[in-house]
């Protein structure tokens, strides 16, 4: 059992040069401002297990003998866990130690641990251990928008501060940084940011955000940001370039950006800057430069075929699982379609009162939103409709069917064929943080702010929070592997339900006075404390 106040007697050892320590029990207290300690009696001659068992009485280990049975008290473990982790990234060195900057770490803390809006964070905080952990009194949903505001006036210095703990901690700062955008949708009308654009989400007709995520080669976030929902992708390159250059004071670097990102006016941009960039093609470029006879349809296999042309390194490659799942998903709408066919030629014959007319239209609009138009052919026939398909169309829609290429003007001199290709595939690691940030754990969206401070603090906030979620991550594989090669593996969800299960016990002495006391952690806590490097206080 762990005690958790303070008593005014304690027992000291005071070294005594050549002499056995000195064993005192003393008294603190404080007088003027200042604390000061007073010995009460000398227990030298006394025996180490009498000493020891004296110190344990003082510290509270036996007051339980005399107490009734505890009750349940705050939720302690899982908020003590997080802020362990937050520390050893540097997060609360860099949010600092006012008020503001306390509430800004619970509602990381918070992101990570529940979700939701500010009022559900509030009610959230009445049931775990804020106070004892944190140092923070009690708060409101208002409190925690002013830590919104605060978080996003301070964005800058708060990337600088955990940039510079980044590259201490790695030793040396990272020279190829990964980018990628996502869009949020929104559900109000009201958002600074919100306006209508390409929608990631399949959301027609609602306002979004943009939302841009800078990462190192691993994929550790570094900074985020958050544009208007018409923004588009090639526009949000220059103001990363700004971030690496202004805040970081980075010099030299590889920008990894997805393809239809990195176009003609951020690769300016890059090479104005003196930085290089992977990226890769769209299919229209793929098929301009094979027109062109720049790239040939037989150098696209499973092995990275490499081709420089005008100073740029072409690394071409076919990915056949890839090209099989395409034709399989075109089969299957054609299938789809072919069945929707006969189903409505069954129904025609079936009812004579039914419009012929009506069939073709509605098959048309399906086809144009499974992009099939072009690749078959709908036509009326007395009240029979016809389908029929374009051979060659489908042949070519199927061309470049798993066939993708990466760009780059890095010099092979600083990453061979492989390596750029191998750079641009851990793109996907952005991707994933990205679902992880908006649907999953961390929930971006719904976004419950309106003002433009808010909603970037907002997004901050959940960039944090994903900072020590893929830390946690990496810690707990590292000790419990992970769920593809053992299905019982400890996921991040395991453990954070685990440490919400290690409360705090309230002991009842006499009529208004209440002892508080931290249990040890049984065995499967103790094992995910260890795999964190999580070690609970003695006090």
């Amino acid at each position: 059992m762990l005690l958790f106040y303070t008593v005014p007697m304690y027992i000291e050892s005071v070294p005594n040069r050549n002499s056995p320590p000195a064993i005192l029990l003393r008294h603190c207290f404080r007088q003027n401002g200042k604390v000061l300690k007073r010995t009460l009696a000398n227990l030298s001659h006394w025996h180490p297990a009498r000493v020891e068992a004296l110190r344990r009485a003082l510290r509270g280990d036996f007051d339980h003998l005399a107490c009734p049975r505890p009750t349940t008290g705050l939720v302690f473990g899982l908020l003590f866990a997080l802020k362990q982790l937050a520390g050893a990234l540097g997060l609360s060195a860099a949010l600092g130690k006012t008020r503001l900057a306390k509430l800004a770490l619970f509602l990381v803390l918070a992101r990570v641990a529940h979700q939701g809006s500010r009022l559900s964070a509030v009610r959230w905080a009445a049931n775990h251990a804020v106070a004892e952990v944190l140092g923070l009194d009690p708060f409101d949903e208002d409190d925690l928008y002013a830590a919104l505001d605060d978080l996003a006036a301070r964005q800058e210095k708060i990337e600088q501060a955990l940039y510079r703990s980044y590259v201490q901690r790695r030793g040396s700062p990272p020279t190829l940084f990964l980018y990628d955008i996502t869009s949020s949708y929104l559900e109000g009308q009201h958002n600074a940011f919100g306006n209508f654009g390409y929608s990631r989400d399949g959301k027609r007709g609602k306002l979004q955000i943009v939302i841009g995520l800078l990462t190192d080669h691993a994929g550790e976030p570094l900074a985020v940001r958050v544009f208007a929902g018409n923004t588009g992708d090639p526009v949000t390159v220059v103001d990363q370039i700004q971030i690496l250059q202004n805040q970081f004071g980075v010099q030299e670097l590889v920008f990894v950006g997805d393809r239809g990102m990195v176009k003609s006016k951020g690769k300016q941009a890059l090479q104005q800057a003196g930085l290089h960039y992977i990226s890769a093609l769209t299919d229209p470029q793929i098929r301009r430069l094979l027109s062109e006879g720049t790239l040939q349809m037989g150098l696209f296999s499973e092995a990275v075929c490499e081709v420089e042309a005008d100073g740029v390194r072409y690394l071409l490659r076919r990915n056949e699982a890839e090209a099989a799942r395409v034709q399989h998903r075109l089969e299957d709408k054609l299938r789809k379609l072919r069945d929707k066919v006969e189903q409505r030629n069954e129904r025609v014959r079936n009812s004579p009162r039914c419009q012929p007319e009506a069939g073709p239209r509605n098959l048309q609009t399906w086809v144009a939103r499974h992009k099939l138009t072009g690749q078959v052919d709908l036509r009326l026939e007395g009240r029979t409709v016809v389908l029929e398909r374009n051979q060659a169309a489908i042949e070519r829609a199927l061309e470049l069917a798993g066939c993708y290429v990466v760009v780059t003007d890095v010099s092979p001199q600083q990453l061979d064929g492989q390596a750029v290709h191998d750079n641009y595939v851990k793109l996907q690691k952005v991707e994933r943080d990205f679902r992880q940030m908006k649907t999953g754990l961390l929930e971006v969206r719904p976004v419950w702010v309106r003002k433009e401070s808010r909603t970037r603090g907002h997004v901050f906030c959940c960039m944090l929070a994903l900072k020590i979620t893929r830390e946690m991550e990496r810690r707990l594989q590292a000790r419990f592997g992970t769920t593809d090669t053992d299905p019982h593996a400890t996921t991040l969800a395991d453990a954070l339900a685990v440490l919400s299960r290690l409360c705090l016990l309230d002991y009842a002495i006499g009529e208004n006075q209440t002892l508080t006391r931290l249990p040890n952690p049984d065995a499967r806590q103790q094992e995910i404390l260890d795999a964190l490097g999580v070690a609970l206080p003695e006090k």
